[in-house]
C-alpha cells in the first residue's frame, strides 16, 4: 500500500449533511491528511447570513480562493488527502443559487464564473467524490443539533434551493469516480454499524481508484 500514489479524496454535500464529520472519521480510519472548509475563521460568513445580498459576492470569493489553495495544497502533497467540500460546489451551486435567487447581481455572478473557470483550468477533479445525500429535515435537524450561532438564520428556502441544486449536480456529475452515501438512513457518527457501512462503500470505490 506504501508504493501507492497520493489521492485526492472529496466529500460533498449540503449544509448539515455531515461532512466535516465524515472527514474525521474517513481520516481516522485510512490515515490520510485532511483539508476543511474555512467556515470559523471567515470573514464574511456572519456578515452573510444576516445580510445575503450584501455579503454574497464577498462570501463566494473568499470559498473559492480558500477552496483553490486547497487544492494547490493536495497537488504538492505526497500524502492522500481528503477534502471536506469541492470547488465545483461553489461554482455550480452556491453561487448560481445566490443568483438565481436575486441574491448576487448578473455582474458579479459572471465575473466570479470567469475566475472559477480559470482556476478550473489549473487543477485537478478529486480521484474519489464521495457525496451525503440528505433530505431537507434531516440537514435542519443535524444544524440544530451543532449549534452555530451564525447558522441559525439561515432559512428553510434557501436550503430546499440547495438540496435542489446539489441533487441536479450529482446527477450529471461525471468529472471522475464517485459514490452517493444516503445520510438519512444512517448515522456514522453514533453508530459504528453505520460507520462499518461507509467503510465498506469507500473501500470499494477506492479499488475502482
Amino acid at each position: 500500500m506504501k508504493n501507492n500514489p497520493p489521492l485526492h479524496i472529496a466529500i460533498a454535500g449540503n449544509i448539515g449533511a455531515g461532512k466535516t464529520s465524515l472527514t474525521k472519521l474517513l481520516a481516522k480510519n485510512y490515515k490520510w491528511d485532511t483539508l476543511f472548509e474555512d467556515v470559523e475563521d471567515n470573514p464574511y460568513l456572519d456578515d452573510f447570513y444576516n445580510e445575503m445580498q450584501r455579503w454574497s459576492f464577498n462570501l463566494q470569493v473568499y470559498f473559492l480562493k480558500s477552496r483553490f489553495h486547497q487544492l494547490k495544497k493536495i497537488k504538492e502533497s505526497n500524502k492522500t488527502t481528503i477534502q471536506d467540500r469541492t470547488i465545483y460546489e461553489d461554482a455550480y451551486i452556491f453561487a448560481p443559487n445566490l443568483h438565481s435567487m436575486g441574491l448576487m447581481t448578473t455582474r458579479d455572478f459572471d465575473n466570479y464564473i470567469d475566475i472559477f473557470n480559470l482556476m478550473e483550468s489549473m487543477v485537478s477533479p478529486p480521484d474519489l467524490l464521495i457525496y451525503l445525500r440528505a433530505s431537507v429535515p434531516k440537514i435542519v435537524e443535524q444544524i440544530q443539533s451543532r449549534g452555530r450561532e451564525y447558522e441559525n438564520t439561515i432559512r428553510i428556502d434557501y436550503l430546499k434551493l440547495l438540496h435542489e441544486r446539489y441533487e441536479a449536480w450529482i446527477s450529471t456529475y461525471e468529472k471522475g469516480n464517485h459514490i452517493i452515501i444516503d445520510v438519512d438512513n444512517l448515522n456514522f457518527v453514533k453508530n459504528n454499524d453505520d460507520l462499518q457501512k461507509v467503510f465498506l462503500s469507500v473501500d470499494k470505490a477506492l479499488k475502482k481508484t
